[in-house]
Parts: structure tokens; sequence; C-alpha cells
């Protein structure tokens, strides 16, 4: 085998990495801090979410892909070889024999952003660059047979972006890809904090704010958590109790954005397959999935089972994975072209 085969889930909050054999080896924040005089990659991952918002003037951490599509090229193609170093095993022969990499991208996007992640797959050291969409990712992740003549609705909800789709005979029959997503959470919470109490919290703040009291659906038992930010009457620091009725008023808007384009696909769906995905229901992968009531909100508004999927964080990785078993029939489910360096 020349080289090794990776699998990439490149997500605007993080980066999951599977290698054909091993499993996944990395799952790490899609964060980057660079030193913006030497131009020196000081940390990546983990280790550089810990610095967003607490850098010096000399240091910037960015997230350099936004709403499922790359926005800092150099930023991008740095992160990947960093990750594809990581996990590849060096050896004497190892700067002859690239991996071939299969990238995910949402099921919406351009000619010109596939050529951009291809070109930085290619540029971060790989042979040969696969481009996979994250539905039909997610639905091998969760275990669904593609190549059968049966419909499969799959949403995944990112950091950047939701991905809806209808999947059968190994193709995407109908998808959307919309830019409200994992993110657009946390933002209506920074707003709703804001607009409530006078106080601005950040982004990490937010996100644990979701992860742990964060709901679409009343919770049966309130939850309440204390958070420290910084009030736009004083200027101090100061420090409120937020309820999780709290966070559902804030999150619900967002919510029902997804929902709605749920309902917009299966209204475009052809009859038979609705009947296919009545019958099995709507899986959800992604983060955004773990938010809870999710899945009974969708099964609410729809009428249509909906389930979350088995570690859903995970899916479209696993995904990944699958597809790497089977390189040589990866046009059945639509890469892009391969492209040799």
């Amino acid at each position: 085998m020349l080289g090794q085969d990776i699998g990439i889930d490149l997500g605007t909050a993080s980066i999951l990495v599977y290698v054909r054999g091993r499993g996944i080896v990395a799952k790490e924040p899609s964060v980057v801090a660079v030193d913006k005089d030497s131009k020196r990659l000081l940390a990546v991952g983990s280790e550089a979410q810990k610095m967003l918002g607490r850098t010096p003037g000399n240091i910037v951490a960015v997230r350099p892909l936004r709403e499922g599509v790359i926005s800092d090229y150099t930023v991008t193609e740095r992160m990947l070889r960093y990750f594809m170093q990581r996990v590849t095993k060096r050896g004497i022969f190892s700067s002859f024999f690239k991996p071939r990499v299969i990238i995910c991208v949402p099921s919406g996007v351009t000619e010109v952003e596939e050529r951009a992640v291809i070109d930085a797959g290619i540029q971060a050291g790989a042979r040969k660059v696969h481009l996979i969409e994250e539905p039909l990712a997610a639905a091998l992740g969760v275990g669904i047979d593609i190549s059968q003549p049966c419909g499969s609705m799959v949403v995944d909800i990112g950091g950047g972006t939701s991905d809806i789709a209808v999947i059968s005979l190994g193709g995407i029959v109908i998808s959307r890809s919309i830019k409200v997503a994992g993110d657009n959470f946390d933002e209506a919470i920074i707003r709703y904090i804001r607009k409530k109490y006078n106080i601005l919290i950040g982004e990490r703040t937010a996100e644990e704010l979701k992860i742990k009291i964060g709901c679409v659906r009343k919770r049966d038992k309130l939850l309440a958590m204390d958070i420290r930010g910084r009030s736009l009457v004083s200027g101090l620091p100061k420090t409120i109790q937020v309820s999780s009725d709290e966070i559902y008023e804030a999150l619900t808007e967002t919510a029902m954005t997804i929902v709605e384009e749920v309902r917009n696909v299966l209204e475009e769906t052809p009859p038979e397959l609705v009947g296919d995905i009545s019958a099995g229901g709507i899986v959800l992968t992604g983060g955004g999935a773990l938010i809870y009531g999710m899945d009974r909100l969708i099964q609410n508004e729809t009428g249509i089972r909906a389930y979350v999927a088995e570690d859903a964080e995970s899916c479209v990785a696993y995904g990944t994975g699958k597809a790497l078993e089977h390189m040589e029939v990866l046009d059945s489910y639509h890469s892009a072209d391969q492209r040799e360096n």
C-alpha cells in the first residue's frame, strides 16, 4: 500500500481524523494560534482554543473555517498538514508514499469551495484527495446501507452548517445546506444575555451554557448555571445565574429555522421516499443534534419519528472511515475527482 488512507471531517467547530485500520485518532477543535510577526504556528486544536479571546497583540487565535467553508486558506492548509503529520507513521519512505485523503464537505459547497479544500489537502501533503458530502458520510457512519433503493433522511447539525439530505441508491436525491448550526446557537445565547442582562459573555461561555443546560424544548426539571461576564453598564465583571428555560427562549428561533428546512426538504421529496422515511425515521447527527429536545422538536413538527444517532459527533468521521475501505468505488458516493500531486 502506497502510504496511508486518511479520512478527515473538516468541521467549522472541530476536526476529526480517521486512519484506515486504526479508527479515529484525533478529535480537536478547529482552532489555530499563530504569531502575527513571525507567522509561526504556536498551537493547534485544544491548546489553541484555550487562547481564544486571551491572546496578546502579537498572537492571534483563529478558526480558519466559517460556515462550513475555508475562510483562511493558508491557516487551513497548515492545520491539515499538522494533523496529517501527527497521525501518519514516520518511516524511511514516508516522504515518497504520501497518504490518500477523503475530506468531508457540506452538501451545498460550490466548485470553487471544493477546489479550495482539494488544493489545501494536496498542499498539506496528500497524494490524492477525494471529497465526500457530509450527509453521505453521516449515513455511512450511522450504518445505513445507502446502496439500497430505499429512502433515508439524515439531518447533520454541525458547527457552521446544517445539512439535510434524502439518500437512496448510493446518492443524494435532494438536499439542503443552510448556514444555521451550532455557532448560531452560541450567538443566540450571547445576544439573549446581552439584551436581558446587559452583560457581554464570550463564545466559550455561550457554548458551555448550550452544552450544560441548553434545550430547544422545555426540560422536565429546571436547570441553572452561574456565569461570569462583563457588565455593559459598569464595565466590571458580574456573575449571574441563568436557567434552562431562558436558554430555551434564546435557542427556539434558531432551532425552528432548521426544522423549517427539514420540512421544506420533505415537501420536495418524492412520495415513495417519504413513505420510506416515515417507516425508518429521521436520523440526527452532528454536535448540534445533542442539544436537549432537538429530536422531539423535529418529530413534533414533521410527524415523523426522529432520533439521535449513537456517537452523533463522530458519525461523519466514521463514515469517511467506511468510505476508505472502498476507495475503488468512491465514485458511487459522488466523491470529487481525484487529483495527484
